[in-house]
């Protein structure tokens, strides 16, 4: 039990080694992005970790959520602090960019959206505008109005269609999540009777949030710190978004049909589930998004993933992607766990692709 709760001090341990490497500077200003690699590598040796968590204290699970999500602001201001220095320059000040960017996605995006999930303001507060680590105070509007109600349909940005790459699903993610947020929330507004960019709006508190912390980086490490920081913040903007690619690709639904633990992708690595507070792990998040990330099941009859960290690598080469990983896992997901007109939709995703009819040779096969 003790290394249950143990565990998800991993991901603490990540974000102190980045800033380590940050203060040391030179070489080890890299050593945040090498721990991409190092995972990949280790949880692809690793077998699955298919085990249910034995944790029962929500105190105590949470405290390296707390400690996590607060670590992914200070990491940033640790970044302003040494460029006010002048102790970055170079190979060291690009290492410190990208390793901030990279713990902006793995080390607090799950705990600050393990926050927003939960009830009660503080967490949701917390969750909310910590956010400006990368940019996006409101994502959590799309994101749980949207992606949860949507998710597997076309409607649903954070689902790729078959065929899209990494890059092309990028930065359209970016937008569409971005004008989703902000359309659903001036709707919610104009239906209690505000304009739709009253000053309620998220968009102008997120707005200030962004401009409070950066008046702090500025404080601590001057203008160029500003524009250090803002340079890790749309780097990582971008990353996170990429992270929905590998959850939900090519996985589709019937729109208006209930959502079913099949209707999204579980990377299980011994590492993945401790460093990404269960994020990777989450088809029953679909179906209760207020279970706590200690009391989520793994889905043992779920198709097997890589872990996340390799399949971003591989998706780096898109025919890499889809001819090692996605097309496989795609073609037992349509042939076994699909229904008979999710099927269809797959088929119609699968010849718009350019991609193999599966669904010919697999009924050729049998008759």
């Amino acid at each position: 039990m003790f290394l249950d709760y143990a565990r998800y001090y991993t991901t603490l341990g990540l974000q102190l080694l980045t800033a380590y490497g940050i203060i040391k500077g030179g070489p080890y200003a890299w050593l945040g992005l090498s721990t991409l690699f190092v995972l990949a590598l280790v949880d692809a040796l690793l077998p699955d970790d298919l085990a249910v968590r034995q944790m029962n204290n929500r105190t105590l699970a949470n405290i390296p959520v707390w400690i996590c999500t607060v670590c992914g602001p200070a990491l940033i201001l640790v970044l302003a602090w040494q460029v006010g220095l002048d102790r970055l320059s170079g190979w060291s000040l690009a290492g410190a960019i990208i390793s901030v960017a990279w713990m902006s996605v793995i080390a607090f995006v799950p705990p600050s959206h393990e926050l927003y999930h939960q009830r009660g303001w503080l967490p949701q507060f917390i969750g909310t505008y910590f956010q400006v680590c990368y940019l996006d105070c409101a994502r959590n509007i799309g994101h749980t109005v949207g992606h949860h109600i949507d998710v597997g349909t076309d409607k649903d940005s954070d689902t790729a269609r078959r065929g899209v790459t990494l890059y092309a699903f990028t930065a359209n993610a970016v937008l569409e999540s971005t004008l989703l947020s902000w359309r659903i929330e001036s709707d919610a507004l104009e239906k209690r009777g505000y304009g739709r960019w009253s000053w309620r709006h998220r968009l102008w508190k997120a707005l200030l949030a962004q401009v409070v912390f950066q008046g702090l980086v500025y404080a601590i490490g001057g203008g160029i710190a500003v524009l250090v920081v803002l340079t890790a913040m749309v780097i990582s903007r971008f990353w996170v978004e990429s992270f929905n690619y590998f959850q939900h690709y090519g996985i589709v639904r019937l729109d208006g049909k209930p959502v079913a633990r099949r209707h999204l992708w579980n990377h299980l690595g011994f590492f993945t589930r401790p460093v990404a507070f269960e994020i990777t792990n989450h088809a029953d998040h679909h179906l209760d998004s207020y279970i706590p990330y200690y009391k989520l099941k793994p889905d043992q009859t779920a198709i097997h993933m890589p872990n996340v960290f390799l399949c971003f690598l591989t998706a780096l080469i898109p025919p890499l992607w889809h001819r090692m990983i996605i097309k496989r896992a795609l073609k037992e997901w349509d042939l076994k766990l699909a229904s008979a007109e999710e099927r269809e939709l797959a088929r119609q995703q699968n010849l718009q692709a350019g991609w193999p009819d599966w669904f010919a040779t697999a009924k050729g096969a049998s008759a």
